[in-house]
């Protein structure tokens, strides 16, 4: 493994975007602790920021440009760090790059300082954190040295750089826009997963003034970094629904289904789409030889994880979904369909740009009635036959819904769009709706 410490100390460093998130954090403490020059830059203020300015404020070689971001800062640097959700077409990114600067994402760069670390990554649409975690879990279980990365709540990728040991495993969660480092840095994991795939992020990837299925190629394009830079000793497992869409994959392909998963296995996790996730998961693990005996038992101990369909409580005879990760129509539906039973739905936030015609239809068949929180997407359900109750907070749409259910009844907080109206992030979102129901008597 290459001396990291080294790679680092000294460097002039741009990083674009701090956040909320905290994932971010992680990164930046990291190369300052490593003797790195530092300077972040973000367009939110300085007021925006305090939480994670608060987090960063011993550290003396950090300096910050926020509320703006500047020309100046992108070609007196070493490399520039690119944070997700960086604009497609940032005039600031395309500056660095005509200055030959280096753009580096901190996954693909971990990846290139640890080239003897084994890397399983997962990505697609949905799915992408529980089957991420399960592989982890069932890794673990065996036995194996293995970690925990990518865009997972709470981990940074640099600061692996410090636990991980040649011929250990990581298994990444990766976003399209995680993905786009893997593309610039033309490498790609050695494991990769690719779940499924789905309309997402159109107000990202349309952005460009691009048609919608531009939009979507762009979408795709970046997704299929996970794979494309294989080499032929190299895996790919396909999710039931991405036979026919991977093309040209280099290394051995292997397509998950359910059908796989043996019928005596006890299941914890609700939903078809659980299943599937489950499947990709236990192909990753039998790849690797690890003991059936020990994939079962991890799968049949495993629970949804905190924020994707994730029963929280039972009060009064109401069970109490958390499901705030399903930010996208798609991801909803799937949850509704989780359930054999109408239920009380906590609905609403900001448009994505995606379409909304599937979900109406279904909202009618699937919810006794519908909380509505505010948001330009909220705006957009707009089936006239549906019992609906628009609301104006989350607090709000909570204890309306726990006063009209009855036991016996379901409560399942599945928004449907982005956060980012109302809340930080999803993550933000999920931790306010927990802190609400956690009050209820």
């Amino acid at each position: 493994m290459q001396d990291f410490k080294t790679f680092f100390k000294g460097k002039k460093v741009t990083v674009v975007g701090l956040g909320l998130l905290g994932k971010r954090l992680g990164d930046i403490a990291f190369l300052a602790e490593c003797g790195a020059k530092v300077l972040v830059t973000d367009l939110k203020s300085s007021t925006e920021l305090r939480p994670s300015l608060e987090k960063l404020r011993t550290y003396k070689n950090i300096t910050y440009v926020l509320g703006e971001h500047r020309f100046e800062d992108f070609d007196s640097c070493d490399f520039v760090l690119k944070g997700q959700g960086v604009a497609l077409d940032s005039p600031y990114i395309k500056y660095a790059d005509s200055k030959g600067i280096p753009i580096e994402m901190d996954e693909s760069l971990f990846a290139k300082l640890a080239p003897k670390v084994k890397i399983i990554g997962v990505t697609g649409t949905r799915g992408k954190s529980t089957t991420t975690i399960l592989i982890y879990e069932i890794l673990k279980a065996s036995g194996m040295r293995v970690h925990l990365g990518g865009n997972v709540k709470g981990t940074a990728a640099l600061p692996l750089l410090r636990e991980v040991k040649d011929w250990d495993v990581v298994v990444f969660e990766l976003s399209s826009w995680q993905l786009q480092g893997f593309g610039e840095a033309k490498i790609s994991p050695q494991i990769a997963v690719f779940t499924n795939f789905m309309p997402d992020h159109m107000n990202y990837y349309g952005s460009t003034k691009l048609t919608t299925s531009k939009a979507l190629q762009k979408y795709f394009q970046d997704k299929s970094y996970i794979y494309k830079f294989q080499k032929k000793d190299d895996v790919l497992v396909l999710g039931p629904s991405m036979k026919n869409l991977v093309k040209n994959p280099k290394g051995k392909v292997i397509n998950a289904n359910v059908k796989n998963i043996p019928k005596d296995w006890k299941i914890n996790l609700k939903g078809e789409h659980n299943l599937e996730n489950i499947a990709c998961a236990v192909e990753v693990a039998r790849n690797l030889k690890t003991k059936e005996v020990v994939i079962k038992k991890v799968v049949e101990n495993f629970k949804a994880i905190p924020g994707r369909l994730e029963l929280v409580k039972t009060i009064r005879g109401v069970d109490i979904y958390n499901d705030t990760n399903s930010t996208t129509p798609e991801a909803t539906i799937a949850a509704l369909n989780s359930f054999d039973k109408k239920v009380f739905l906590i609905l609403g936030g900001m448009d994505k740009g995606l379409e909304l015609k599937k979900l109406n239809i279904l909202l009618l068949k699937k919810t006794k009635k519908v909380f509505l929180t505010p948001g330009s997407g909220s705006e957009k359900i707009t089936n006239k036959k549906l019992q609906v109750q628009k609301v104006t907070s989350l607090k709000e749409a909570v204890m309306e819904a726990f006063k009209q259910a009855k036991s016996g009844d379901i409560i399942l907080f599945s928004p449907a769009f982005a956060s980012f109206n109302m809340f930080k992030n999803e993550y933000d979102r999920g931790d306010q709706f927990m802190e609400i129901v956690n009050k209820l008597k």
